[in-house]
């Protein structure tokens, strides 16, 4: 049942053991290997060393990946002109409301009719900036006196109420033109897109306006 175990095993045996040695090392290199060295052939590294070649910093792949990016070209004279005088054909295609030049949220024949409604009729709200430009000088001037603050929040609380109903009467006619004109168009955000335009200083839209106050639409 049991078997003898040969001469060739037990050198095999004693070869792969960790404290094995070479019988062609020098004696003196078999006396100062380690066992755990002689088994792999290399010193056991540090806990320090180990940890530094696992791990890598995240600006050294950051570093190359720039390094490899080529730098953008300088235009030239002739590019500069071109690109200002792109822009200058953009804007006056803007201001004339061409759709081809116009915002993503300026196109669309619905948006063109919202912004005649808005510019064939004068509106408290088209003042706004300039009301809010006085009550700001209002204030600044009369910081110190009780007058001012007295008055200050009233004032901006009446134009805040002014804007909403404005707002509110705004929303009832753009649905009903649009239903009138346009049905089945979206109204989605139409108020408020009327009422940022009502908001701004008349020759300061864009597109400027195609209309006059009391012109009908």
């Amino acid at each position: 049942m049991f078997r003898r175990r040969g001469a060739g095993a037990t050198d095999g045996t004693a070869q792969d053991s960790p404290g094995a040695q070479s019988p062609d090392d020098p004696a003196d290199v078999k006396q100062a290997r380690p066992a755990a060295e002689a088994g792999k052939g290399r010193p056991t590294p540090k806990r320090s060393e180990a940890e530094r070649g696992r791990y890598q910093p995240i600006t050294g792949s950051r570093a190359g990946s720039g390094a490899s990016r080529a730098p953008a070209r300088p235009q030239t004279p002739e590019e500069k002109q071109r690109a200002r005088s792109d822009r200058v054909t953009r804007m006056d295609a803007m201001k004339r409301g061409e759709q081809w030049a116009l915002n993503p949220k300026d196109r669309g024949p619905v948006r063109a009719l919202a912004r005649d409604y808005v510019d064939s009729k004068r509106r408290i709200s088209e003042y706004y900036m300039y009301i809010l430009l006085v009550m700001v000088v209002y204030l600044f001037v009369g910081t110190r006196t009780k007058a001012a603050q007295e008055y200050a929040t009233p004032a901006i609380l009446a134009l805040v109420a002014v804007i909403a109903i404005e707002a509110r009467l705004m929303k009832r006619g753009l649905d009903k033109l649009v239903a009138a004109r346009l049905p089945g168009e979206s109204t989605k955000g139409l108020t408020w897109y009327a009422m940022q335009r009502a908001l701004q200083i008349r020759r300061l839209r864009i597109p400027a306006p195609k209309v006059q106050p009391g012109d009908k639409i």
